[in-house]
């Protein structure tokens, strides 16, 4: 069986990074914008990509100046996407906006600006470079993926997650300061979500590419999924 996982974006150069990481692990992306919108009918996971920032009306807060321009339909294409995907119990892997979006939906709130926020984008042109290092918790789904303890991770994003979303486990946190970079459902449901961006690390770092591995196991019959 072929296997195929939704990829949501809005601008198509941005979304080939993730669609390279999935073929690298054997799935095969179906494109999903808010220009051709789909449901997950066919499909076996979910992955939120990264991009602008969510509308802050979301999670009930004013906007913050620094804060881009809202994507109102890309955001009601991704939530209700998300929805269908926990509903059916498919697989989900969420990527920096991904993450934030992931955490509002499940009734959390995001941190529009950080004071620090140099020290999470990546400095040069590569953007597959580790910004900082991320903290791992023991005994968790990522844990099980990436192991335990310090990983360096690349990064860019000025926003990040503030009070944590009904059912939702932190699993990492940036070492610099303590920025939540990963969440992860405590149901069993393979629904795991991260601030880096795994896509660009995953060509050459194959720590990053267990995450890809591991959404492409839970992907497969239940008897093949070992996170």
């Amino acid at each position: 069986m072929t296997l195929k996982a939704g990829l949501t974006f809005s601008e198509p150069g941005k979304a080939e990074p993730y669609a390279e990481a999935l073929r690298r692990a054997g799935i095969e992306p179906v494109l999903i914008s808010p220009d051709e919108p789909r449901s997950l009918a066919g499909l076996q996971g979910l992955l939120l990509s990264g991009g602008t920032d969510l509308n802050p009306a979301r999670y009930g807060a004013p906007p913050h100046p620094g804060n881009e321009t809202p994507d109102d339909a890309r955001d009601e294409l991704e939530t209700g996407l998300l929805a269908e995907a926990l509903a059916a119990g498919l697989p989900v892997l969420a990527i920096c906006r991904g993450m934030q979006l992931f955490n509002v939906a499940h009734g959390g709130t995001l941190v529009q600006h950080l004071e620090n926020s140099a020290a999470h984008v990546v400095r040069g042109d590569d953007l597959a470079l580790p910004a900082h290092q991320v903290l791992v918790e023991p005994g968790t789904r990522l844990a099980a993926i990436l192991g335990p303890g310090a990983h360096a991770v690349n990064s860019r994003h000025h926003q990040a997650v503030e009070r944590v979303g009904a059912g939702l486990r932190v699993t990492a946190r940036s070492t610099p300061d303590g920025v939540i970079e990963a969440l992860e459902r405590s149901a069993g449901q393979f629904a795991v979500a991260v601030q880096w961006h795994p896509e660009d690390q995953a060509r050459r770092d194959a720590t990053q590419k267990k995450l890809f591995e591991a959404f492409a196991a839970a992907l497969g019959p239940q008897s093949s999924r070992p996170y």
